[in-house]
Formats: structure tokens, sequence, C-alpha cells
């Protein structure tokens, strides 16, 4: 994986404000569920932090230079602080790191806050549906629609006793605007996702985070309810399985040089080795980071992210699963 590159900042603007790479102290960090490590920063002088939007995630550098993505669950408003809640994985990876090694008073390198599941402008009601550590997300959306005075119903679907932050989801819903409705069986996530995609006010988006199985109920209880596509979104942790692919060549049009990606091999590793700084962070297609601009070939979009109208462009591309069209194919990348 690449280094980050280090942003520098004007002189009037403090590093905080910021979203490039920079240190933030952990001020708090309580365990929700026997899972679940919720994470509270802040600058280490306590100044505001830069804002965003809704649905928006924080790159953390973890253990020995890893680097993961959690959704922060606050609103987004002028924050003094931000906060995470990690999910345990059991695999050794960042997110045990933030279990069993960060502690209250640690400093930890974070880059964004970036948003890549931010509400529509124009909506005007939400359907948030989010599964197990999905929630984290949705409950962001929810606390901005509470805070200016919006419309939303959230489905959470949980295992009993998995429910991280279901008490903040049911503070909410005590509000006027907000309503919840709870699901702890595969089949009472079925039923309310059929219920609720039917019975929403014109002008409604639907905002679905969580495991595979959840969102591939929820895009199809959407079709079935006759929802455009262009209102049902969704944010993915995982990407499924890929196949290698076909060889293509990728010629980078700033040098000329042309680099041979056989099968099994991703453009972005082989932008990598051949010294190209490209962002990334989880080589799935899901987060975006490694998006870059396609000038001319065909291509095969395998990421996502990218909606249809952006993919049928052919204009850019996730290089860390789409690759060239065809066997033999020669794409030009705008590097």
């Amino acid at each position: 994986m690449s280094a980050p590159v280090v942003e520098r900042y004007p002189a009037h603007l403090h590093p905080a404000y910021a979203t490039g790479v920079r240190s933030l102290r952990v001020v708090e960090a309580v365990r929700l569920t026997d899972t679940v490590r919720h994470v509270v920063l802040a600058a280490p002088d306590g100044g505001v932090l830069a804002s965003y939007e809704p649905g928006a995630h924080l790159v953390l550098t973890t253990g020995a230079g890893g680097r993961n993505a959690y959704s922060l669950t606050g609103d987004g408003v002028n924050p003094r602080q931000y906060a995470v809640s990690v999910l345990r994985r059991g695999q050794g990876g960042g997110s045990d790191w933030v279990h069993d090694v960060l502690a209250v008073g640690d400093l930890v390198e974070v880059e964004g806050p970036r948003s890549s599941f931010a509400p529509r402008h124009d909506q005007r009601h939400a359907l948030l549906v989010a599964g197990g550590i999905g929630v984290t997300p949705v409950l962001s959306h929810a606390r901005a629609i509470a805070r200016w005075g919006g419309t939303c119903e959230v489905l959470y679907s949980y295992r009993p006793g998995h429910g991280a932050h279901l008490d903040d989801l049911r503070a909410l819903a005590a509000r006027p605007g907000v309503t919840l409705h709870e699901a702890t069986s595969v089949e009472a996530t079925a039923r309310l996702l059929a219920e609720r995609l039917a019975d929403q006010p014109l002008g409604t988006h639907a905002y679905a985070c969580g495991p595979v199985p959840l969102l591939d109920a929820y895009v199809a209880a959407a079709a079935a309810a006759g929802w455009p596509q262009a209102r049902v979104h969704l944010e993915r942790f995982t990407a499924p399985e890929l196949e290698a692919g076909v060889a293509f060549t990728a010629r980078v049009a700033s040098t000329g040089q042309r680099l041979a990606v056989p099968p099994g091999t991703s453009l972005l590793t082989a932008l990598l080795e051949a010294g190209h700084d490209v962002p990334n962070l989880c080589r799935q297609g899901v987060c975006g980071e490694c998006l870059v601009p396609v000038r001319s070939g065909a291509l095969e979009h395998r990421d996502l992210v990218l909606p249809e109208s952006e993919k049928q462009a052919g204009d850019r591309m996730l290089s860390c699963v789409s690759r060239g069209g065809h066997t033999g194919a020669e794409i030009e990348v705008d590097l």
C-alpha cells in the first residue's frame, strides 16, 4: 500500500480543521457490546474539527502502518470530537488493534473525514436501513436529520445482545420526526423491508449499510416495490470475490509508459509497482479511493461505487478491481 501524502496547511488554518494526515488524541474508549468498541477522538488542543456530511468516514492508521476506514457517528456539524464504533473482526488486523492496543491518551494518525455515503439534498424524507455495525453511518444520517428538523424512519436489524447504538436510536425515536423499527431475525428483517419500502411518501430516499445478505435483500425489496435506482443508496463494507479477469495493457498518459496487467493483478498494483502514487484503501472496489481518470479504451467496471451513468461514460475507473474490457485491450489512464 502506498504511503499517504501529507498535506501542507496555510499558516492561518489549524491542522485540525483540515482533512489531510494529522494526529488526534483518544479521549474516550468504551465498549458498546462484546464485539464493538466506541472510540472518541479530539484535537490535541481541544479545538473545533472539520465538519463533515452525514455518512462520512475517517481513516485511521492502525498497528504496523495499516489504514482502516470507519464511519463517523455524529451529525457532522462543527464537531469538537470525532467518534467511531469499531467491530472486532478477530483476524488480527486494524480493527482488533483498535480493541486491544489503542488507549485513552494515545495519539492516532488520521485522514478525513471523507464522504462516500452522503444524503441527497433533494430528499423530503429518508428510510434508513442498518444491519449490525452498519448502524454507524445510519446513526450519523439520523442525527443530522433530527438536528435540522427533517423526518426519517430507521430500520435496525441486529442480533439480540449485539445492538450497538440501540439506546442512541431509541432516544432519537422519542423525538418528533424519527421512527424506529427493530428486527432481531432474518424473517422479521425481510418482512419490515418489504413493508416499509412499500409505504413511503413521495420524495423519499432510502439508504442502507450492513452485511451482504441484508443489502441484497434491501435491493431486491426496493426493486419489488418499484423504487427507481436513483433513490436507492447503499454502502458496502466488503465486496464479493472476483475472478482473475483478462490481461490488458495500461498506457500512462503523462509518460507514455505501457504497463502489462496480467490476470489476477490489478491496475492499482501495476501502477504502484511502476512508481505511480495512487491513493488507495480497501482494494475491494467499495471505498472509491483509487479512482483514476481514463482517456480512452474499453473498460470492465467491477466496482460497487460508481453509478451506472459514470460507468457508461467510461472516463474513470476504480483501479483496484476494474480492468480493460477485453483480452488485449489497451486503456490510457490520465496520470
